[in-house]
């Protein structure tokens, strides 16, 4: 099982079982502190800043509403998340997966579209970063939620064109 279908799981969990549809911070956090004894109260907060951050949940006004179907994300029994759900992703990696996803194309392949557009349309010009978002637009992906982070890592010594 990988990072993100855990994490699909682990936030889904508490909906499925309480049977709402939006849960109070506290309600959330009780569920997998205390109920599941799955993680602290910390973890608990950064599972749910990560889900925030990866588009699974809208928090307002101290309520937690999922931006997924809940129902139909089921747990395997015995299910108990792991500490690879805590991790930060690196948006590159986030990006090619998606890509990888949309298109059917290996990872290698992607990357290696990417390594294509840079040498040859933009002679070396052009970051590996901006590379990938012309590709992700290109197949009509969504990037959206890494873009920031994408730009950022380019800045961060690498060429890229604005």
């Amino acid at each position: 099982m990988d990072r993100t279908e855990s994490l699909l799981i682990t936030v889904a969990a508490p909906f499925r079982h309480l049977r709402k549809e939006r849960l109070q911070k506290s309600e959330f956090i009780f569920y997998l502190t205390i109920d599941r004894m799955w993680m602290s109260r910390d973890q608990a907060a950064l599972l749910l800043q990560r889900a925030e951050e990866g588009g699974l949940v809208r928090i307002a006004g101290g309520l937690i509403e999922p931006l997924f179907a809940v129902a139909s994300v089921t747990a395997p029994l015995g299910f108990k998340p792991t500490t690879a759900i805590f991790e930060e992703q690196d948006p590159y990696q986030v990006q090619v997966e998606r890509v990888t996803g949309a298109t059917g194309r290996s990872a290698q392949e992607v990357m290696a579209e990417v390594a294509a557009l840079v040498h040859d349309q933009f002679d070396g010009q052009l970051s590996p970063e901006a590379g990938l978002v012309l590709l992700s637009r290109r197949y009509g992906v969504p990037i959206s939620d890494t873009l920031a982070s994408l730009h950022s890592s380019a800045r961060k010594g690498r060429k890229i064109v604005d």
